[in-house]
């Protein structure tokens, strides 16, 4: 197994990986390319986005965006991603329709084992996030490794998601924990 396939596999995997380096390099210049552009520079932008990643539809994403791979992300139509938002996608960020990230909001699949001489090797591993449709994640949240929120959820504000959110809820805090639930007349 290659260390690309054992990081898609969420496994320990080497990220000195050559393979990994050329896809890393690959993407650290797309991303520089976007975030060059003018803002009437609209064609562009959307070209290198979606020479980027998988966009399923319309989308606005506005300067300081990062990713690490780009093609480990997909987003649905309608997306809005807000200055600075960091995608970090060693493995699968699945992203439905019409939703919203504020500024700042990371979304990180990535993390280090606790032992430390394991870290010392460079191992670390990579889980898969998902996020449902209608879903709008406020500024500074943090999305963790493994996480699948709900759709037409909200996560407040400088929340850390370290954990599923159902369908229909909102989360604050840190680590998040769902206070509301959302009834169909107040969507």
């Amino acid at each position: 197994m290659t260390e690309r396939e054992k990081q898609l596999a969420g496994e320990l995997y080497c990220h000195q990986d050559e393979e990994i380096g050329a896809a890393f390099m690959r993407c650290s210049k797309l991303v520089h390319e976007f975030n060059s552009t003018a803002y009437d520079e609209e064609e562009s932008r959307q070209r290198i986005i979606r020479e980027l990643l998988h966009a399923k539809g319309t989308f606005h994403i506005e300067h300081g965006f990062l990713c690490v791979f780009g093609s480990n992300i997909t987003i649905g139509n309608n997306f809005f991603a807000n200055y600075n938002v960091q995608l970090l996608d060693p493995n699968r960020i699945e992203i439905g329709d019409d939703v919203l990230l504020a500024p700042n909001v990371i979304v990180c699949t990535a993390g280090h084992p606790v032992d430390p001489a394991l870290r010392a090797q460079g191992l670390e591993y990579a889980k898969p996030i998902k996020i449902g449709n209608g879903v709008w994640v406020g500024a500074g949240a943090i999305i963790l490794p493994g996480v699948t929120i709900g759709d037409h959820s909200v996560i407040g504000a400088g929340a850390v998601v370290n954990r599923d959110i159902p369908a229909n809820c909102v989360a604050v805090g840190n680590p998040a924990r769902v206070i509301k639930t959302i009834a169909e007349t107040e969507s």
